[in-house]
This record gives C-alpha cells, structure tokens and sequence, in this order.
C-alpha cells in the first residue's frame, strides 16, 4: 500500500480548488485534476475514494480553515458588538488572504453538494448560537427568527465585502472597503438590531 505524501495531498487540494473556482464543478474531473497536480490518476485513489469524496473533503478543509479564522480572539460571552467587529474582521482576513477558499466555499455552498449530512461545523455553530443567546439574554439585542438575524448581522457584511472584491459599484469605480466603512455599517446592524 503506498503512503500519503503530505505535500503532494497540499498539490491536489490546491489544484482541485483552483479548478472548481475556475471552471466550476463540471469543469473538474480527476483526470484534468491529475494533469494539472502533476500525479497519475491512480495518484488521487490515496487521498480520495472516489470525486464525491474528494468534493466533500475539500469542503471540510475550506470549512475548517473558515471556522478557525472566524474564531480566532473571539469569546462567544464577548459584548455583542465586540463579538460582531471581531467576526467581521476575522472573516474579512480570511476571505483576502484566501480568495480562492471563499470562492470554493460560496460555490459549495450553492450547490447541492452541501446537502450532504455528514457536513457540519458543529464548534463553529455552538460558538454562534451561544453568542447570540448571550447578547439576548444580556438585553443587548432583541430576539429574531435565526435567518432575520444572519441577514441582518451578516448579510449586510457580505453585500459590502463583495462591492470590495469587484473593486467598483455602479456609484464608485474605485470602491475599497475600510474600517471606517465597516464601522459606519456595523452600527447601524447594531442599531437595527437593539431592543
């Protein structure tokens, strides 16, 4: 039985998110996956069982990537606007130092792919959810439907940061955000969301 070479699982996942982001998920097959990672077909059958499998690995290591930035200095019994910048931030670090990760990860997303159930991040959900009950509890926000409460605290956040990743709107050709920006909308969540 051949053995996992570390380095040469990094190549494939790399070239297979690249792949998927470029061409999406029909332009990805493990043949092309194989030329382009510079192994023989066979090659990938150590790493993966079969394209599903490796679909839902790289899902899980993009996933996993995520969770760990977005948690990173964050306390889910932080003050709620605290915890949200904190959020914020972290997401916005992840997403540019690893646009091709958030790319894969909003293609997974919107696909049927993401049914799967062995998919989950239970830490990463139990941190979010606990946040939240906290800032209820607390009085610090009012208590919303779930999706009332991601569209608000998160939609608005994702609708700036991709006017930023086109780099221009219709208004402003040259828009980027800033903290000062990020700011401006992060109160006015937060104001939207007290009690």
């Amino acid at each position: 039985m051949r053995t996992r070479d570390e380095h040469k699982a990094s190549v494939i996942r790399e070239k297979a998110i690249s792949m998927i982001v470029n061409e999406g998920f029909d332009g990805m097959s493990m043949q092309k996956l194989a030329k382009s990672a510079g192994v023989s077909p066979a090659t990938l059958y150590i790493y993966y069982r079969n394209r599903e499998d490796m679909l839902e690995q790289l899902y899980e290591f993009v996933q996993t990537a995520f969770a760990n930035a977005a948690l990173k200095e964050f306390d889910p019994t932080m003050n709620f606007e605290k915890g949200l910048w904190v959020q914020w931030k972290n997401r916005m670090r992840f997403i540019e130092e690893c646009p091709h990760y958030f790319r894969f990860f909003e293609q997974f997303r919107n696909s049927p792919q993401i049914n799967r159930s062995s998919i989950g991040m239970v830490a990463f959900k139990d941190n979010m959810h606990q946040f939240v009950s906290n800032a209820v509890k607390r009085g610090e926000i009012r208590k919303v439907e779930p999706e009332i409460f991601w569209s608000l605290a998160y939609g608005s956040f994702y609708s700036l940061l991709k006017f930023h990743l086109q780099q221009r709107t219709m208004m402003n050709p040259d828009f980027k955000v800033t903290d000062a920006k990020m700011k401006q909308l992060l109160n006015m969540v937060v104001k939207s969301l007290k009690p």
